[in-house]
């Protein structure tokens, strides 16, 4: 991925609780200074306004985008024609106004080759994603990963530390 600010994943198969530690970590990154942006990727349709508000009739009505604009906030929706219209990451990155922003947090695309943190919760069963993506920088985790692990494990319960490794260590060094 290419940006001027730095861009962090969080991986991790569905239910580990990627939201839920987002939701912690921003206020935390926030209070050390940092402006943040996130980029939520959903493998299922979803609505931001609703029956009988004016943008969504607008959009209903055929607006393939839509702005909606007040003094404290703004939204861009963008309607495609078929799945395969759907932008890939760099293209929503490419979107962004990162001078309003000092890093870009990313929730999903574990598919994809930048920087990110797993998140791995042993009740789920699953395997761990590190061994087969070296773009993994860290794993949080309820577990001990096996002996011999390259990258740093943090706790994945301990949010304090999640967010002071971002900062120290990830955003601090780019």
């Amino acid at each position: 991925m290419k940006a001027p600010i730095p861009i962090l994943g969080f991986s991790a198969y569905s239910g580990t609780g990627k939201t839920t530690l987002l939701r912690q970590l921003i206020p935390l990154l926030k209070a050390r200074g940092l402006r943040v942006s996130v980029i939520k990727h959903a493998h299922h349709h979803f609505e931001l306004d609703f029956p009988g508000k004016d943008s969504y009739e607008l959009r209903k009505a055929g607006a393939d985008q839509t702005v909606i604009c007040t003094t404290t906030r703004m939204a861009l929706i963008t309607e495609f024609d078929a799945p395969s219209a759907e932008p890939d990451l760099q293209q929503i990155i490419d979107m962004l106004d990162t001078e309003r922003v000092d890093i870009v947090l990313v929730e999903g695309y574990k598919d994809i080759h930048f920087p990110k943190i797993e998140l791995h919760r042993e009740t789920l069963g699953k395997p761990f994603l590190y061994q087969n993506d070296s773009s993994v920088i860290a794993i949080a985790c309820d577990d001990t990963p096996a002996e011999g692990i390259q990258i740093p494990v943090l706790d994945i319960n301990d949010v304090d530390a999640i967010a002071e490794f971002i900062y120290t260590d990830f955003y601090s060094t780019k």
